[in-house]
C-alpha cells in the first residue's frame, strides 16, 4: 500500500515537472484563467449601456422636456434634438438606436384624456441594446406622463424591484464565474488527455508498463497532478482576477468551492484519461473534445436555466459532472450557499467521478493489453 502511494506520488512529480517544461501549456494555462475571463465578462455590455437617442420635439411642451430629462446616463447617451427629415438618415448611418417623435399638442392631448401617441423608433439590428432600451424608454415616458397628469411628483402607488445576489444585474458577474468554470472543465481534458497521449507518441508509455508500476498507479498519477495544476490556477484566479481585479462579489466561502472544484476535477479529469485511450493523437482527442465539450457547457445550466430544457435533456445532463459543478458554484459564490445547501450536486459528483474513473481505468487496461 505505501509502495503504490509512493509511486503515485513520483510519477506524478514526473507529470508537473513536464507540465513546466511545456512552456505552450502554461502559456495557456495561464490566459485560460486570466485575460480570457476578463475578455469574456466584458465582452458582452450590460443590459443598456449608453444607447444613442435622438428626439424629435413638434411640442416643445414641459411635459416633453421632462420625458427628455428623464433619459440619463448611465443607460442613455445624452439626447440629440432632430429633425423629422433627419430620422431615416440618422438611423440609416446607425447615428441613433432610438428615435423618440412627439406629436403636436401631445401635453394638451394628455391633459385632455385623448391618449396621444409617441412614436419610438427603434435600429433592431443592434439587438443587444433594442429589446431591453425600448422597454427602459416605455417605463420612463409612462412614468413622467402619470405624475405631470397627477399634478404632484408622486404617483399613488409604486412597485419597487430590489435583485438579490446582483443589484445592477452587472452581466460581467456571471460572465466571469460562468467563463472561469467553463476554462476548469476544458483545461482538465486537456491537460490530463494531452499527458497521455504526450507519452504514447514519445514511447515512454512502453517504458512505464515494464517498470514495477501498475495501470492504477499509472492513471492516478496524472489525474492529481493535472487537477493540482488547474485547482491551484482556478483558487488564484477567483481570489487574484474574479474578486480582486474584477472586483466581483463573492458571498459565500471559497474553501467550500475549492472542495467541490476538487470532486469536479476528479470527475473531468478522469475523462480525460478515457478520451485520450479513445483518440490515438492530439488531433483526434481535439475533435472528440469539441464533441463532449460544447453539449456539456451549453446544457450544464451554466448559459441558460435547466428549467427552460426538454425534460429528456434534463435527465441526461443528470449524468454530466459540469452540471452539478454549475450548481454548487453559482450556490456558494453568487448566493453563499453552505454544504447544508449543496451536499446533492458534492454527492453526485463524488458518485460521477468515481463511475468515470473506473471506466477510464477498464479502458486503459484494454488498450495497453
Amino acid at each position: 500500500m505505501w509502495q503504490t502511494v509512493k509511486n503515485i506520488y513520483h510519477l506524478g512529480i514526473k507529470e508537473l515537472r513536464g507540465l513546466l517544461g511545456d512552456w505552450l501549456m502554461l502559456l495557456l494555462i495561464i490566459y485560460s484563467f486570466t485575460l480570457a475571463i476578463y475578455v469574456t465578462a466584458n465582452a458582452y455590455p450590460d443590459s443598456l449601456t449608453k444607447a444613442a437617442v435622438a428626439i424629435v420635439d413638434e411640442d416643445n411642451s414641459q411635459l416633453t422636456k421632462r420625458i427628455t430629462d428623464a433619459l440619463m446616463p448611465p443607460y442613455f447617451m445624452p439626447p440629440v434634438s432632430i429633425t423629422l427629415e433627419e430620422i431615416d438618415e440618422g438611423m440609416d448611418s446607425g447615428r441613433f438606436t432610438f428615435v423618440l417623435v412627439f406629436p403636436v399638442n401631445f401635453q394638451k392631448d394628455v391633459l385632455g384624456g385623448n391618449n396621444p401617441e409617441i412614436q419610438l423608433n427603434v435600429d433592431a439590428t443592434r439587438m443587444s441594446q433594442a429589446f431591453t432600451g425600448a422597454n427602459y424608454i416605455q417605463q420612463i415616458a409612462l412614468t413622467e406622463i402619470e405624475k405631470f397628469s397627477k399634478g404632484s411628483g408622486e404617483s399613488l402607488a409604486k412597485c419597487v424591484i430590489r435583485n438579490r445576489f446582483n443589484p445592477n444585474l452587472t452581466i460581467s458577474w456571471f460572465e466571469s464565474v460562468m467563463q472561469l468554470i467553463n476554462n476548469i472543465t476544458m483545461l482538465a481534458i486537456v491537460l490530463t488527455g494531452a499527458a497521455l497521449i504526450r507519452e504514447r507518441e514519445n514511447g515512454t508509455l512502453e517504458h512505464l508498463l515494464v517498470m514495477p508500476v501498475t495501470e492504477f498507479e499509472i492513471i492516478t498519477s496524472k489525474i492529481w497532478s493535472m487537477g493540482v495544476a488547474v485547482l491551484v490556477t482556478a483558487a488564484l484566479s477567483v481570489v487574484v482576477v474574479i474578486q480582486g481585479f474584477m472586483h466581483v462579489p463573492i458571498e459565500g466561502s471559497i474553501p467550500l468551492f475549492i472542495c467541490g472544484l476538487a470532486l469536479h476535477l476528479f470527475a473531468v479529469t478522469s475523462m480525460g484519461i478515457f478520451l485520450a485511450c479513445i483518440a490515438q493523437s492530439m488531433p483526434q482527442l481535439g475533435m472528440l473534445l469539441l464533441l463532449v465539450l460544447i453539449p456539456m457547457q451549453m446544457l450544464s445550466g451554466g448559459m441558460t436555466p435547466r428549467e427552460s430544457m426538454p425534460e429528456t435533456i434534463q435527465i441526461i445532463m443528470n449524468f454530466a459532472p459540469t452540471t452539478h459543478f454549475v450548481q454548487l458554484s453559482q450556490a456558494i459564490l453568487y448566493r453563499g450557499a453552505g454544504f447544508d445547501v449543496v451536499w446533492k450536486p458534492f454527492l453526485y459528483l463524488t458518485a460521477i467521478g468515481a463511475a468515470l474513473f473506473s471506466f477510464s481505468l477498464a479502458r486503459f487496461r484494454k488498450s495497453v493489453a
